[in-house]
């Protein structure tokens, strides 16, 4: 069966064995006019260089030894959990907890010009890398299988959505052959065995954990975002990985009470409770929790109506001569695409006529054609460097980086032209050609290059390179790459009973079987 993704035709063979493991692995979607084309122009910018690609190095991780688990002593956060401000919503990532200091300041080095599989695979392996080394995989410790917020920063603190997305990476590892299934397997189940331990408030995580402990860290937020997140990802290691994971995945979704996390009197979720203050803030905002409402309207135990899913603000606004959508408050780019890394909106419609996708795409040429317009402003944003979304900046952590619309008045984001390679590599679902361009020329910066893929973020108009990376941020390029390349992460999740049934009790149906 043929589906459109993009201007890509996507083949679709969901083979599953008897363990639930996807054992059919697809080739990598070729656009050899497009590559072409833009290793033509690359070659030109980078005249005197040599032609020759290079192939980055294939990385493994080793078949026994572990890595150090980061120290447990928790540092007291130089900038603190995030406030959650009513009514207009806050960003899922709060503030850093360790602003980020810019290495000494160097200017770009270009580098001969690559392909674009190259790039692809230099970031998917390099940002697989991090959920597996940056994990706890000490089993004597009761947080085995806890990832890491950040790295370098913020050593033993560790983010439960950073591990949701770890436990997506873990059947991409094992598709793409950076590790056996037998080992991807084990490190889900005994993460889902520590989950289950872990202190939460009516099925609901805390926001940030210390690593070793699990025990909540900076007197944060316990979170319907960040738990959301977190079980699209238990969900997915479920459902690819079956058996004892499964059930384990099973459990944990069903002891979720959503109701408690309701509003009952506005029929909107907060976003955070905290044990000292109560709950704070409202999804009353289009941002990135649509998943939270799938999630949310599928449970068999704690059923949520479809009210909290239309009753949040749609808010619909155009950039320039684009077309009007859906916008989120900051306008950051993230938000069009989180729900998108497990959830696949392209042939679903709601019952007041929106395509969440299509609302993606709208948003995706609206950061570009925003960076296209100040270029001569700026020195990093253009059509190469791209899509403004929350990211560590020059002066710390940011959750206001976006681009218009925002607001009501285009005014409530920030803009200071620094670029999170993520925001393009992440929109390559929605715009192909475009996010292909910023990733051979990320490529092409050998500062903004790491151990573990691209670094968060870099200012060419101030000379910085962000010295962190940050493991939403590597989750989302790995999801997103992985369901360009065959919609891995697609046909693992939509297999997922409870998630059909939340789109159908959404009123969302398919245009096409």
């Amino acid at each position: 069966m043929n589906r459109r993704l993009g201007r890509r035709q996507i083949t679709l063979p969901a083979v599953l064995g008897a363990t639930g493991a996807f054992r059919t692995r697809q080739g990598t979607r070729r656009h050899e006019a497009l590559r072409l084309l833009i290793s033509i122009a690359l070659a030109v910018c980078v005249a005197g260089c040599s032609a020759a690609p290079i192939a980055p190095q294939r990385w493994a991780p080793p078949p026994t030894a572990a890595p150090a688990v980061a120290t447990p002593a928790v540092a007291t956060p130089s900038v603190g959990a995030p406030a959650v401000a009513a009514p207009t919503p806050a960003p899922t990532v709060p503030p850093s907890a360790t602003p980020t200091a810019s290495p000494t300041a160097i200017a770009p080095e270009v580098v001969p010009a690559a392909t674009l599989e190259q790039v692809i695979a230099y970031e998917m392996e390099g940002a697989f890398a991090f959920f597996w080394e940056q994990a706890n995989t000490d089993p004597t410790s009761a947080g085995y299988g806890l990832v890491r917020d950040r790295h370098p920063g913020s050593p033993g603190i560790a983010s439960i959505a950073a591990v949701g997305f770890a436990l997506t990476a873990y059947p991409i590892g094992v598709e793409q052959g950076y590790i056996t299934f037998a080992q991807g397997q084990e490190r889900a189940s005994g993460t889902l065995d520590t989950l289950l331990s872990m202190e939460r408030v009516n099925g609901f995580f805390y926001h940030f954990v210390n690593l070793r402990t699990g025990r909540r860290a900076w007197n944060s937020e316990v979170s319907s975002i960040d738990t959301a997140i977190l079980l699209m990802g238990v969900l997915t290691a479920g459902e690819y990985f079956g058996g004892e994971v499964q059930a384990k995945a099973t459990r944990l979704y069903r002891e979720v009470n959503w109701p408690w996390f309701l509003d009952q009197s506005r029929n909107m979720f907060y976003m955070a409770y905290r044990p000292e203050k109560g709950f704070e803030g409202y999804w009353d905002f289009y941002a990135e929790q649509l998943m939270l409402y799938v999630l949310a309207a599928g449970s068999p135990t704690y059923p949520v109506g479809d009210g909290p899913y239309y009753g949040f603000k749609r808010h619909r606004a155009a950039y320039g001569q684009g077309k009007p959508f859906i916008h989120s408050w900051f306008g950051s780019l993230f938000t069009y695409q989180f729900s998108h890394a497990w959830i696949d909106f392209r042939d679903y419609t709601d019952r007041q006529g929106v395509n969440w996708f299509d609302n993606s795409v709208e948003a995706a040429r609206a950061h570009y054609a925003f960076a296209v317009d100040v270029q001569e402003k700026y020195r990093t944003l253009g059509p190469l460097a791209w899509g403004l979304s929350a990211c560590d900046g020059p002066k710390g952590y940011s959750g206001l980086y976006g681009a218009p619309p925002s607001g009501y008045d285009n005014k409530a984001h920030k803009v200071d032209d620094t670029v999170p390679p993520y925001a393009a590599i992440a929109s390559i679902v929605f715009l192909p050609e475009e996010a292909a361009q910023a990733m051979l020329n990320y490529f092409s910066i050998e500062p903004l290059k790491g151990r573990y893929g691209f670094k968060d973020a870099y200012n060419l108009s101030q000379n910085w390179y962000a010295s962190d990376v940050i493991g939403i941020d590597k989750g989302i390029t790995l999801l997103m790459l992985a369901n360009y390349e065959d919609d891995l992460v697609y046909r693992i999740t939509m297999r997922n009973e409870h998630i059909r049934e939340g789109l159908k009790r959404l009123g969302l149906t398919r245009s096409s079987p």
